[in-house]
């Protein structure tokens, strides 16, 4: 009787790629790939009951949790990393579990201490693609990378992370399992960067939509940050996320919110928190159906157009407290 096969479940955004990268590294093995745009959270729903063993990465335990159980009922082993909110984290024999949710921790940065360093410049990249710059340079103290290879290491990631935004796969330059797989190999990020067909076409791409976003103007502007409105077209979306943290970056202490108009006329929503630790982004985005992430950086997948208006008299409210607090001190 044939072994029940592996599988390796993984956010399409650089963090869940760079996870699994180290990981298979480390320990290769032969597995099934379930990716998809950064969005597509829920991917523990694709995979059937007599799973066998699996591997998760960056993809929110609340938002699988129904289908976590079915698999651990059904015999699988599940191996979990991830940094998004865990309020449905529970305890099972066949289950390891390594969350963190801190607001300067990504996957990535689990994995690089689970496996003590061993592949940390992927670890670093990752750290940069998920907008935590800071987080990567503590991360690449004492390795011996200087600025220029601190700079390469943060346009693999920021290109790699852009990669994933979409609202359905053909919005991408590349399949999130097919860049995975691109990075076969090597080793080292930097032989990826010099030696990858893929990652030129990546960094073109990027270019080309970085130039398409400077024309962008906000839909409001608000005392404690600033909302965008996208128009509907796959560069857009593309953008969407790199727009988001460039705006956060620009302006400490601000929030932005970043939509995207869907195929139905719905809108799918990025959000920058400005004071991660008491307005967090996933505590505004929760309220809304479909709404979570983590502390700095949530999101909804799917806002009404009905409901835009409740979101941007929510958002003001929300955020705008913390503009309020900066102002009385």
């Amino acid at each position: 009787m044939a072994a029940a096969p592996h599988y390796d479940v993984f956010n399409g955004d650089a963090d869940g790629i760079f996870a699994l990268h180290q990981l298979r590294l480390h320990t290769p093995r032969r597995a099934q790939l379930v990716s998809g745009v950064k969005r597509d959270t829920g991917l523990l729903r694709r995979l059937p009951d007599a799973a066998g063993q699996v591997t998760v990465l960056d993809i929110s335990l609340d938002s699988n949790a129904a289908a976590l159980r079915r698999l651990l009922d059904g015999g699988a082993e599940v191996e979990y990393f991830d940094h998004h909110s865990a309020d449905c984290a529970f305890a099972h024999p066949r289950l390891r579990l390594h969350c963190d949710g801190a607001p300067d921790v990504c996957t990535s940065i689990l994995v690089d201490r689970h496996l003590n360093g061993r592949h940390r410049p992927w670890a670093v990249a990752a750290a940069f693609g998920d907008n935590l710059a800071g987080a990567a340079r503590r991360l690449a103290q004492d390795t011996g990378l200087d600025d220029g290879a601190l700079a390469a290491l943060a346009q693999l990631g920021q290109v790699v992370n852009y990669n994933a935004y979409g609202e359905r796969e053909q919005d991408l330059h590349m399949a999130p399992a097919a860049l995975y797989r691109a990075l076969g190999g090597h080793d080292s990020p930097f032989d990826f960067i010099a030696a990858s067909d893929a990652y030129r076409a990546l960094c073109a791409g990027y270019r080309d939509d970085c130039a398409l976003m400077q024309g962008l103007r906000p839909h409001a502007e608000l005392a404690g940050g600033a909302v965008y409105i996208l128009p509907a077209s796959a560069w857009a979306r593309r953008i969407s996320g790199v727009l988001a943290n460039q705006l956060a970056a620009a302006r400490g202490g601000a929030s932005f919110a970043v939509l995207n108009e869907r195929g139905d006329g719905s809108y799918l929503v990025s959000v920058r928190s400005g004071a991660p630790l008491t307005l967090s982004a996933c505590g505004f985005c929760e309220q809304f159906e479909g709404g979570g992430g983590r502390k700095a950086a949530a999101g909804i997948n799917h806002l009404p157009a009905a409901e835009l208006g409740r979101f941007m008299d929510g958002f003001r409210r929300y955020f705008d407290a913390a503009a309020g607090a900066d102002h009385a001190q």
